[in-house]
């Protein structure tokens, strides 16, 4: 059921994006490119989509995105700055007008009081700026985690067509 509803959203956001002459990237952690694969899944992404990062490391976050490293050590990964300079930087590296990124725990393992397992911090970068938001999902399934996050940064993507036209 998740797995049709990442499709009929990815769907929904090529057909804006193509509308509306918006093109996206993506930069993705924790969800591993799921988001890039509902995406280019869809016949016409071509059209609209530009790039996927697939930035699971520190390092590539640096490397590919232009992440502070000094960030990641003071706020850590998961977190609103660093989702916040990832989508900036997928925005700026890909030319696109719209990026998202997604970074989170998306477990078993590596939760902590401040962090649990399934909390997942999101940005989107446009010409509106950078608008960050975090969930928390209640499920302890790592796939389950995975597959809400996908989700909500399509929806995400959905509405920042909205915003940028």
């Amino acid at each position: 059921m998740i797995e049709s509803s990442l499709h009929r959203l990815a769907a929904d956001v090529i057909a804006e994006a193509a509308a509306q002459k918006v093109t996206v990237a993506t930069a993705e952690s924790c969800t591993g490119g799921l988001v890039s694969a509902a995406l280019t899944a869809i016949p016409g992404s071509s059209a609209v989509f530009t790039h996927g990062f697939v930035t699971y490391a520190n390092e590539a976050k640096q490397d590919l995105l232009g992440v502070d490293e000094a960030l990641i050590q003071q706020h850590g990964a998961v977190s609103r700055q660093v989702a916040e300079q990832m989508a900036a930087g997928a925005r700026l590296r890909s030319g696109s007008d719209l990026a998202i990124s997604i970074t989170g725990v998306a477990g078993p393992g590596g939760g902590t009081a401040e962090k649990p397992v399934g909390l997942v911090w999101f940005a989107l970068a446009g010409p509106f700026g950078i608008r960050a938001d975090r969930k928390v999902f209640p499920e302890s399934s790592r796939d389950v985690v995975r597959l809400l996050a996908a989700r909500h940064a399509l929806r995400s993507l959905k509405r920042g067509i909205a915003l940028s036209v």
